[in-house]
């Protein structure tokens, strides 16, 4: 799996699905909006084998304004790379974008830039939710391969990076430990399920910035359609702020050798106040 894309994954994860279904073409009230135009937010992702833990990339996410079609829109920007002392053996520079209808948080467009090492990958979505059909189109420019397709569209499948900014808007006061559901997750040619399970409140301390209360998620991508498909050691574990911006703090997953770890670094332009952070 590329390697944004294992973040982006991650970022991605939310936590209410089917006891807080995502809506249809309603409006969304902007009080319920947990972001705005102007939110930046700064992730380091490490790498960890035996006692050596590395910092070998960052990943930027920032918010603007924008328009599909005359649709006034957020426009959603991802860019991985990797550090300038990494780039040298393994270049990466990534870049996500989506457009997200300001009225109702659905998505209209997305578009994606891959450049990892000698690998070149661009692919784009349009969404027609009046007939819940998302149309893609994906190319390898190393080889010239190109290809395209349509799918059916659920309330719950979007893009990573619209679904992660639609389920931040979410209520999570009500859900309790232990709690099971399923997401969707809309790929270049595929529909990925993501289950995830609520494992609680905790008090979590995240490198350079202390310590918060989050909400912590068990995550797992899968194709099958067993809600009770989760199986030990195949997970990865998100924190996210206990608080209304409900942004991801902290991720790890174990991979085939050593684990991946992405951590907040820094944020600007936050609609409400990080009050999750436990002040020292």
């Amino acid at each position: 799996m590329k390697f944004l894309t294992y973040l982006a994954l991650f970022l991605t994860i939310s936590i209410t699905g089917n006891v807080f279904p995502l809506r249809g073409q309603e409006k969304v009230p902007s009080d319920r909006i947990a972001f705005q135009q102007g939110e930046k937010l700064v992730y380091a992702v490490s790498y960890k084998i035996g006692f050596v833990n590395t910092d070998i990339a960052e990943v930027i996410f920032s918010t603007s304004g924008g328009a599909v079609n005359g649709r006034p829109t957020y426009h959603v920007t991802a860019i991985g790379q990797t550090y300038p002392f990494y780039s040298w053996f393994f270049e990466m520079r990534d870049v996500y974008d989506t457009w997200l209808d300001v009225e109702t948080l659905k998505p209209l467009y997305f578009k994606n830039n891959i450049r990892e090492g000698n690998y070149r990958f661009v692919s784009s979505m349009v969404y027609d939710w009046d007939n819940m059909r998302v149309k893609t189109k994906a190319k390898n420019l190393r080889i010239g391969q190109e290809r395209s397709k349509e799918m059916e569209l659920s309330p719950t499948s979007y893009d990573g990076v619209a679904l992660y900014y639609n389920l931040r808007n979410t209520d999570l006061q009500t859900i309790t430990d232990g709690f099971r559901g399923n997401i969707e997750l809309v790929l270049a040619d595929t529909i990925k399920r993501l289950q995830y399970r609520f494992l609680g409140r905790e008090v979590k301390s995240v490198p350079g910035l202390g310590k918060f209360n989050t909400l912590k998620f068990a995550c797992q991508l899968t194709n099958s359609k067993d809600d009770n498909a989760f199986k030990e050691g195949t997970e990865f574990t998100v924190w996210f702020s206990d608080d209304r911006n409900k942004i991801p703090l902290y991720i790890e997953s174990p991979i085939r050798v050593g684990s991946i770890k992405g951590r907040l670094l820094e944020w600007n332009g936050l609609k409400y106040p990080l009050s999750s952070r436990i002040e020292k």
